[in-house]
């Protein structure tokens, strides 16, 4: 095959607007809607990012709130639809990549307050490389079967079913969406129900126990997601929660805590989540390795695109896989290493740090090329966990340690060089939390960028207006970011630190993610990280990865990033992808079971029931995420996550219960409905 029928290969499954036709994208309406949205739903997460250290995601509210607005106009468009939702989440997005970092550097006293300007640097240079790194790849990741993109997904059926005739998948959608938005809003609303339920047991030499995650948007992931992530993701419960906890406590001795679950938690925070992290870097190494040919052929592909269009010939690239050109791509993330240079070296590094300009400059350099290439590697691999999981769940604050270790380690190597560096302690902190700032921005746009491309994928959008779109994006979140950061710090104070004496320190915002930040970089200086616990986590890599190129000769997979996470996350957060998972399974067996013959109208049977179900998880996905965002604005407004409780406190065990039998219950129409005939 030529170069040039290369790189006009139309993808194995056609879009829903076809490649040869053409509609508008990018109009004034959806610029302006676009930056609303932008706006609203960056201020709506930035409350949640630093109060409990996760964000909801905002692309499928963003979609449907598009929806709405633009069915007013006569002539728009579902890709219309798709621009506004593509910039709209990218407020979400920068807001949780920034907060869950940035707020270190008020806790540890080197910032009084959120500086405007260097909050927007902070963002717009880490935002657009977020965008950048995924460009080169966009084909590699959404060409891999492995990949479900699970909230893409959800997405883009979103915008199928709106322009479907066939009112039973318009049916189903809103079915499943009034069902997930109406459990999460008794669950986090009204907290009649709990997304959570816990049994553990202190002994005199342990802990022992188990979890369960009940939300609805998170079980309806799991069912996208498919039994492979599922299984990978039980695993490193087992491993972390099941088995970790019992002989962590048994090893280091039982807390001298009364609440079982408490001691659970500890356990978690203090060693668990470090086995997780060195589990991911070794799987996210691992992954990079199996995405290094896909990557080097997707790039291929872009210069082949851009030498075709260059030369003007009369066959050029499909408009669907239009990237931005690679050569302006390559030269635009040079030309930003420049101010991402001067940055740290004149904001990040202290004006009176007691170094010479040569260490000082040489400090820089080191940090930039990090951010060049850690920034690539960790952006990478949070493109593929939307892929594997979704944005929404995928292990930010993870990566963002192993990024803040990785560099503190690389600077502790680089003084020892040197050596005779007076403060170093403190200029090594604020280097590793400060080139993080960078890193963290782009990988949390990096996440959603490539659940946006993959909705664009689906329904005939054009990628290189995606990518403009996401920039403009990036920009808009940046100018408004610092004094929405302000207004919260201001009134709630963040971390331990308060702006005004006097504050009400219940009502003060944890930023957890940033104390866990500030937390590994100092404790790189001072010698005390859990070494033991990140090397146990890089043994599991190995032996998940070693199982994995076994198993996949036999048709499954074991994906050594998804048992990472399940070791990493909290029950309530893996649990309900694992019950999501496991159910699809179900499914699909008695599927199986109900079509033994696969003929062609049994293939397509179940090709229904399949889409049936995909429909109503996409739905409760759709309901529980917007509802998530409504619940947002009297949160903010009452500055408690209580403001809506009417269940006693006396009665949390009862509010456990029903939302056992709540979830079975969900579990069970699911099935049902599925299974019904076709």
């Amino acid at each position: 095959m030529s170069n040039q029928n290369k790189a006009q290969q139309l993808p194995a499954d056609i879009p829903l607007i076809p490649a040869n036709r053409s509609l508008p994208e990018i109009t004034v309406r959806v610029v302006l809607l676009g930056i609303v949205l932008t706006v609203i739903l960056a201020a709506a997460n930035a409350y949640l990012g630093l109060k409990v250290g996760q964000t909801i995601s905002a692309s499928i509210p963003a979609a449907i709130i598009s929806m709405s607005v633009l069915r007013f106009f006569r002539n728009s468009n579902v890709l219309e639809n798709n621009m506004v939702q593509t910039m709209a989440s990218v407020g979400e997005a920068l807001i949780s990549g920034v907060t869950f970092i940035l707020p270190a550097l008020v806790i540890l006293h080197a910032w009084d307050h959120f500086y405007y300007w260097q909050t927007v640097v902070i963002a717009l240079l880490g935002g657009t490389l977020g965008v950048l790194f995924t460009i080169p790849l966009r084909r590699a990741l959404l060409l891999d079967k492995a990949l479900r993109f699970p909230e893409g997904v959800a997405i883009s059926n979103v915008f199928t079913a709106s322009t479907s005739k066939d009112r039973a998948d318009f049916s189903n959608l809103t079915t499943g969406g009034a069902i997930g938005a109406a459990i999460a809003f008794l669950q986090t609303g009204l907290q009649v129900l709990t997304d959570q339920f816990n049994y553990w047991v202190k002994t005199t030499t342990t802990v022992f126990g188990f979890g369960l995650g009940l939300s609805p948007a998170l079980i309806a992931a799991g069912y996208i997601v498919g039994t492979n992530a599922a299984i990978s993701i039980l695993l490193g419960v087992l491993i972390g929660w099941i088995a970790g906890v019992p002989i962590l406590t048994w090893i280091h001795g039982v807390p001298n805590l009364d609440n079982a679950q408490d001691i659970a938690l500890l356990m978690w925070r203090s060693h668990i989540r470090y086995i997780g992290v060195g589990t991911m870097m070794v799987g996210g190494l691992w992954t990079l390795l199996r995405l290094f040919k896909p990557i080097l052929d997707s790039l291929s592909a872009s210069v082949i695109s851009f030498k075709v269009s260059k030369n003007n010939l009369k066959k050029t690239a499909i408009r669907t896989e239009h990237d931005i050109p690679i050569n302006q791509v390559f030269w635009s993330i040079i030309l930003l290493l420049i101010p991402v240079f001067i940055f740290i070296a004149y904001w990040i590094i202290p004006a009176n740090a007691p170094i010479s300009q040569t260490v000082r400059v040489m400090l820089a350099s080191l940090s930039t090329f990090y951010v060049l290439i850690g920034g690539f590697v960790f952006c990478s691999i949070a493109a593929y966990f939307a892929g594997l999981i979704g944005s929404t769940n995928a292990p930010v604050s993870g990566l963002l340690v192993s990024s803040v270790l990785i560099l503190c380690l690389f600077i502790l190597g680089f003084f020892s060089l040197v050596g005779g560096i007076k403060g170093k302690e403190l200029v090594g902190v604020l280097l590793g939390i400060g080139s993080t700032i960078i890193i963290g921005a782009g990988l949390a746009i990096a996440s959603d960028s490539m659940q946006d491309l993959k909705v664009g994928h689906v329904i005939g959008a054009t990628p290189w207006k995606q990518q403009v779109m996401l920039v403009v994006g990036v920009i808009v979140t940046a100018f408004v970011m610092p004094p929405i950061l302000n207004l919260l710090y201001n009134a709630y104070g963040i971390g331990g630190v308060f702006p005004h004496p006097g504050m009400d320190k219940a009502q003060m915002l944890a930023a957890p993610q940033a104390g866990l930040m500030s937390a590994i970089a100092q404790g790189v200086y001072a010698h005390n990280l859990e070494w033991i616990t990140i090397g146990v986590g890089a043994i599991i890599a190995v032996i998940c990865i070693f199982l994995d190129e076994i198993l996949k000769r036999y048709g499954t997979r074991i994906p050594v990033l998804a048992v990472g996470m399940g070791i990493y996350l909290p029950l309530d957060a893996s649990v309900p992808v694992v019950i999501g998972g496991l159910l699809a399974y179900i499914i699909q067996l008695n599927l199986n079971k109900r079509y033994p013959v696969r003929d062609p109208q049994s293939k397509a049977n179940m090709a229904q029931h399949r889409h049936r179900g995909l429909l109503l998880a996409c739905g409760m996905v759709a309901g529980a995420s917007v509802m998530g965002v409504i619940l947002a604005i009297p949160f903010t407004l009452k500055q408690s996550a209580d403001a809506l409780c009417i269940m006693p406190a006396r009665l949390h065990s009862l509010a456990g219960i029903l939302s056992l039998v709540v979830t079975f219950l969900l579990c069970a129409w699911l099935y049902r409905v599925v299974m019904k005939k076709v």
